[in-house]
Parts: C-alpha cells; structure tokens; sequence
C-alpha cells in the first residue's frame, strides 16, 4: 500500500472517497492509497477551514455581514442568508427595535402566540396571551379555564411583593461594632440613594429596609447587607441593582469615615452587588374549588369521589416524590411561562425562583396542594412571582403591548394573579388527563400536526390523517405508515 504524507497549513485536503471526513488544518496525515499528482483523488479547498477559527470582532461587524459570515458555515450560504432575512420584520423600525434587545441579532425567533379563552380569574373574564411551542398547552389552559369558568372561576390573591437585593461583602473586625452602626449605616444608604429612588417613590415603592446578615461561619469573613424593595408595577431589576450598586460605594465610604472602625475594620472588600431572583416575600396564591358532585362526569369508569381521590392521591406524590414533583411543577410553570413570555417579562428568572422556593424546605417537592372538605374539593397553588406591567421590554415589544392591552392594562399585581391562575389551569389539565384517560392520547393528538409537517404532506394528506387518527392512538411510525399507503394509493 502506498502512502504520502500530506502537510496541511493553510490549505484544507479532501479525498475524493465516500465518507470522507475533512482534515484539520495545521495536522500531519497518513493518506492511503493517495499519491499527490493524481488530480483524480485530491480535491483543495481554500481558504482554511472555518470552524476551526476564532472569530474576533464579530459585535463590530454590522448585520449583514454578521449574516454573511453565519451564513458561510453552510453548505448553501445564499440559502442559509435567505433563511435568516425571511425572518425579519417587515417594517423596518420594529425590526431595528428588535435587533436592539440583544447582542449580536441577525434574526427573530418565531413561537407560536395562542390565545386561552374563558379565563374567569376574581369575578373577571379574560382571553388570556400564551407564547409557547409545546403541543396541547394551550388546549390544556383553555379546557380547564371552561370548565372552572361554569364553577365560580379561579380566585387569587397577592399575599405580599416583596424583593430582594444583596451587597456581598469581605470585612475584618468585630461585628459588634457592625451591628451597633446599622442604624446609622441604613440611614446613609437610604439618604444617598434618593436621587435614584426618586421615581420609584412617588409610585408608591422604594427601600424598605437594609439589615446585616453575618455569613462568617459559612465563609471566613463574609457578610451581606440584605435590601429589601418595593417596587410596584415594574420586576425593577435595574432599579433594584443600581441602589445596590450605590450602597456598596457609601458603605465602603461610611467603615473610612466612622471613628469606630480603626485599622483593618476601615478596609472592606465589596464582592459583588445583585439582585436575587429568589423572591420568597413576593407571592401569589389562587385556587379552586367546587362540590365534589360537579366530578361526576370528569372520567366514565370513576365515579366523582374516586376521581378526587385519585387526584388527591397524585397530589401528595408529588409532595413526597422529587422525580414526580419536579414533572408536576412543569406544569404549573408551562402556563405560567407562556404568560410570562407574552408579557415580556423575565421567565428564566421566575423559573429559577419557583424551583427554589419548591425547595425551601430542604427537599423539592410540590408548588400545589389539594384537600377534601365536607365534600368541597379545593386545589391551590402558592408560588413566588416577580413581575412587571411597565419598563423593559413590557412597553418595547410589540406583542408584549399587545398582550397588556388583551389584558385590560394589568397592574404586576393583578398580573401575578393571572399568571398563576394559568399555571394551576395547565396542571389541573395534566392532573386530570394522568388520573383518567392518560396524557398521551390528547398529547399526541395535539402534537399529529408536528409528526405530518415533519414528513412532509399536502394539505389534502393532512386533513385525511386528522380524520383517520381522531380515535385512534398516534405514533410517529403509524403516521408515517399512513401517509406511505396513501401515497400508495394515488400511485
């Protein structure tokens, strides 16, 4: 067998052999059966492999050439530059808008954008906004909004909107001291903070209070000064950081300046300034209940108590089960977050904030609770939610106007409720159809589309297998059977 050692540096070699992996630049290689005069066997490629570049200055280069250059990772880059662009606004000052979120846009993401209707939340009907891609949500929430609707509706209330930011910090001395100052330490902080809460103030929110917490015995020489805020109809994170921010300045200024820190105590190392997404004190609950009785035609092989208890029954699993807990409260939050999404408000923080607070007890269990009363059933959800109705990207965004507006205008309180109201309808639904018939029967139904637009039908090939898979169980190889014997058919 004949072999050549190919050197590859600034040019990329391909064999021109079925399978063959392009080779790294810069690597020494063995070629079998390769001899470089023969044109038939060696192809080159330039310039030097992309990928395996690293790509300095993209944020300075301008949209289109961002495109260009994501574009050129593709076997097609006109197509692939295409594909992006088809994805732009049409009008130009909302595209631009958007563009203006995130670093580095070069296209939009599109989710689906339904609508739950029937939602009776206080004595109130809405039409409720959810953006979410997963099949079947939004029939969950709509089909548990109807049903609620006819039985007093989803009641709700904000139990207190509380949040919370941190100043963590490094310091040598005697904690005595530290707390003897707080008093004076809190007022500087809220003094030299006014011109930042301003605002906030005349809305009715701002600095509730400022304590000490001693963290020495977790860590050598750590300490917090632990903020508490208000801060009304905005999630006021940027507000909430910047006071922060501020209070690091003023206490460093407050230990050089004070006569009662000497030595080592005057020095005091701020590690960081942030707001926690870990929102215990600002909570919401909502809940339902009816007669017992209303259950009787919920599943035809369970009379109404053995359907309550059988629910009771999956509840408290999840209360004692982590494996079954954490599916459970995914769907609470599957309602939740598409509301959140729709008002453009932060779901990764609210996500983070509802598992730890499922948490808080030292192990993750259920964020609902369900309970049996001479013959009442009661179902409720307690959950912590940092929301906004004003600032970010709840004025900004398009949809999110949109949404508020669909809302009738929603204060951050009344939209907590609604939120939570959705995420109890959407776990209620899995509850139900897990305790009955089982999920995947209207699970698939719902994800049919998905499995047809993924193999490809005509419009007429659709509409045959929704008809033919309406009683019957869907999979992704019986739907791809089907549409091959129809196709059969018209051969």
């Amino acid at each position: 067998m004949c072999y050549v050692l190919c050197a590859i540096h600034y040019l990329i070699l391909a064999i021109k052999k079925p399978g063959t992996r392009y080779l790294v630049p810069g690597t020494w290689y063995l070629v079998p059966g390769t001899r470089i005069s023969s044109s038939q066997n060696i192809r080159i490629f330039a310039p030097v492999m992309q990928k395996q570049q690293i790509r300095k200055g993209f944020s300075k280069l301008n949209k289109d050439q961002k495109v260009d250059l994501t574009a050129s990772y593709f076997e097609h880059p006109e197509e692939a530059a295409r594909e992006l662009k088809s994805f732009w606004h049409e009008n130009k000052d909302i595209q631009q808008r958007l563009d203006e979120f995130a670093e580095n846009t070069i296209s939009n993401f599109f989710f689906p954008y339904g609508i739950a209707p029937n939602f009776v939340i206080n004595g109130n009907m809405y039409l409720v906004p959810m953006v979410i891609e997963e099949s079947s949500v939004v029939a969950a929430a709509s089909n548990a909004a109807k049903f609620w609707s006819e039985r007093g509706g989803f009641h709700a209330e904000v139990i207190s909107t509380t949040k919370i930011g941190q100043v963590h910090f490094n310091w040598k001395g005697d904690v005595e001291k530290l707390h003897a100052a707080m008093p004076e330490i809190r007022e500087k902080l809220i003094a030299e903070t006014r011109s930042i809460t301003k605002n906030m103030r005349e809305r009715g929110g701002g600095i509730l209070d400022i304590e000490l917490i001693d963290m020495s015995d977790e860590l050598d020489n750590y300490y917090q000064l632990k903020a508490s805020f208000e801060t009304v109809d905005s999630m006021g994170a940027n507000f909430i950081n910047s006071c922060l921010e501020e209070f690091g300045q003023q206490f460093r200024r407050f230990l050089k300046e004070d006569d009662r820190f000497k030595g080592e105590e005057e020095e005091c190392e701020i590690v960081m300034a942030i707001l926690s997404n870990y929102t215990p004190d600002c909570l919401v609950k909502t809940w339902v209940e009816c007669d017992i009785s209303e259950f009787e035609q919920m599943d035809r092989n369970l009379s109404a108590m053995e359907f309550a208890r059988k629910f009771e029954r999956a509840v408290r699993i999840a209360q004692k089960d982590t494996y079954r807990a954490t599916t459970h409260n995914k769907g609470v939050m599957n309602g939740v977050d598409a509301v959140v999404l729709a008002t453009g408000n932060d779901f990764r923080a609210i996500e983070a904030c509802a598992h730890t607070y499922a948490s808080r007890k030292g192990k993750y269990a259920s964020l609902t609770n369900v309970s049996i009363t001479d013959n009442i059933f009661r179902y409720e959800l307690t959950l912590p939610l940092a929301m906004g109705t004003v600032g970010g990207l709840t004025s900004l965004h398009p949809l999110a106007r949109f949404s508020l507006e669909l809302l009738n205008n929603p204060g951050a309180q009344q939209l907590m409720m609604i939120a939570a109201a959705v995420g109890l309808a959407n776990n209620f639904s899995a509850l139900k159809s897990l305790t009955t018939k089982g999920i995947q029967v209207g699970h698939m139904k719902m994800h049919l589309y998905n499995i047809l637009n993924h193999i490809g039908v005509t419009k007429q090939e659709k509409d045959r297998a929704v008809a033919h898979f309406q009683d019957k169980k869907v999979s992704f190889s019986l739907v791809k059977e089907l549409v091959a014997n129809m196709r059969k058919e018209k051969s």
